[in-house]
């Protein structure tokens, strides 16, 4: 097994070298990333075909171009990310430089998940690099192909001291996180990410932690039912619903379920063809293990569409269960697979309580025409992340920060909040040594009027606008002074500034 100190001294000392200070190291290494990915693109999809029988199209939407994009937005926004961010000043410190310096934590560990291999571990490794990180990637172990692949891409691509790839199972894992970070983020279930923070705690690593939970869906009577059913088929079943933020559970009157059901039924055959088990856009569960964890769940439960299965190949059509008690065992965790439960509830305010009884998800779906239902959804439940009228399509946000609440998660990352995520941000003052009769209010002997003063200076709220009309005011006052008092002088000199052209007009005229 790897010598995991080894791996993370190797790393720290390469960081503490301070190579990964200037802007230009960084670009180097994230262009590098860049030209792996274009490169390497045909390799990339074979492993994530021989993972979960992703697509070619798939998986460059899905995962290689979520990196391509995050790499291009680092490198196009990196001076501005890393500037010097100014901040508002009291009284006291108004003659002072007063600012935010962004600086890199050290060494920071990215623990990967095996239902998006590729993209959700190296899209957070460009926002550590950009932030001028060293970082140790972690694959999940149960992608082996994907795994294996970037393992072997890594070090031809980019610094082999400062960015390493550690694979593995559980015992690497586990001796992993042994060793001292400066943050860990980690992506996968909530089990597993109680371990990870607990390992944490013993450093007082900071982590983020990207989980996952039960997203629930929620379709108003007051909305296009057959639209909203296309889009809830596309975000469930893609990646034979191995999707963190994929709808786990729909929520809708009992009216609506025959409606939903044939509408879901319609879009699959027309997403998909007649024959599910042929089509080439449609994924496989990841292992045996997860195809009989699912199977469990469809017991005893009542199939409106779907359920045929092969062990052999992993394949799970996509099933509809209607009239879904909240105690069945599908409704006890998350599914992360092609089962969609409908629960019928009578009223959008039976459909919050339903949801606040249970953990807070990492996202929450709501279809409807009314504005005022979806805010009020929003107001009165809690998530990582809501979308209406959509699904998933938050995630492609980057300016958006993506993460979770509660049991699902805790941090954020994407765009410039993945960049945060890995920096500390550090609060800077840079004063004069002149001045030094303002700072008398802070030495001691203390009275009652220096705390008055202190009280004046540090309570009183700057307004810049108001700063700029009173120092213009001021300004105004001066020059009036001065035209006053120095009238006869200024006269004079405007007189002889006058006379050239006094002359030149009076030679012109002559002529």
């Amino acid at each position: 097994m790897t010598n995991m100190k080894h791996v993370v001294d190797c790393a720290r000392a390469a960081f503490r070298t301070g190579k990964t200070r200037p802007l230009e190291f960084r670009i180097k290494q994230l262009n590098a990333l860049k030209r792996m990915l274009t490169e390497n693109e045909d390799a990339i999809k074979r492993a994530l075909r021989a993972d979960l029988n992703k697509s070619e199209c798939t998986s460059y939407s899905y995962e290689i171009l979520g990196v391509l994009q995050e790499v291009d937005s680092a490198i196009a926004n990196l001076s501005k990310w890393t500037a010097p961010q100014p901040v508002q000043k009291n009284l006291l410190t108004l003659a002072d430089d007063v600012y935010i310096h962004y600086e890199p934590l050290g060494v920071v560990l990215i623990i990967g998940a095996w239902n998006y291999p590729f993209v959700l571990l190296l899209q957070p490794l460009v926002g550590a690099m950009a932030a001028g990180n060293a970082v140790i990637l972690k694959p999940s172990e149960v992608s082996e192909h994907t795994a294996n692949l970037i393992e072997e891409l890594i070090p031809k691509y980019l610094d082999k001291e400062l960015y390493q790839v550690v694979n593995g199972g559980v015992t690497e894992t586990t001796a992993l996180l042994k060793e001292r970070f400066d943050h860990i983020l980690y992506t996968g279930s909530t089990t597993v990410g109680k371990i990870v923070m607990e390992a944490a705690s013993k450093h007082l690593t900071p982590v983020t932690l990207e989980l996952g939970g039960k997203c629930p869906c929620y379709i108003d009577q007051n909305c296009d039912v057959d639209t909203a059913c296309r889009r809830i088929t596309w975000g469930k079943y893609a990646n034979c619903g191995q999707t963190c933020i994929a709808p786990d559970y729909i929520l809708c009157d009992p009216s609506l379920q025959g409606r939903i059901v044939e509408k879901i039924k319609e879009t699959l055959k027309e997403f998909y063809g007649e024959d599910i088990k042929k089509s080439p856009d449609y994924e496989r569960i990841i292992n045996k293990r997860h195809f009989s964890r699912l199977m469990n769940l469809l017991e005893g439960q009542k199939i409106a569409h779907g359920g045929q299965h092969d062990e052999s190949s992993r394949f799970i059509a996509p099933t509809i269960l209607t009239d879904v008690t909240p105690d069945a065992k599908v409704m006890q965790e998350e599914i992360f697979g092609p089962i969609l439960p409908i629960i019928p509830v009578r009223s959008v305010d039976e459909a919050i309580h339903f949801i606040n009884e249970r953990e807070k998800p990492l996202a929450l779906y709501v279809f409807s025409n009314s504005n005022k239902l979806i805010k009020k959804m929003i107001s009165e439940t809690s998530s990582g992340g809501v979308t209406a009228n959509d699904v998933i399509m938050h995630y492609t946000v980057t300016a958006l920060p993506f993460g979770g609440v509660g049991h699902s998660g805790m941090g954020a990352y994407h765009g410039k909040h993945t960049f945060d995520t890995f920096s500390h941000r550090r609060s800077c003052l840079i004063k004069s040594l002149g001045m030094e009769r303002m700072n008398q209010l802070r030495y001691p002997p203390a009275s009652i009027k220096k705390m008055e003063w202190a009280k004046f200076f540090l309570t009183r709220k700057i307004n810049t606008k108001q700063i700029s009309l009173i120092l213009f005011a001021v300004f105004g006052i001066i020059t009036a002074v001065a035209l006053k008092k120095y009238h006869w002088v200024l006269r004079g000199k405007v007189l002889l500034l006058m006379l050239p052209l006094i002359r030149l007009d009076g030679l012109s005229k002559q002529k």
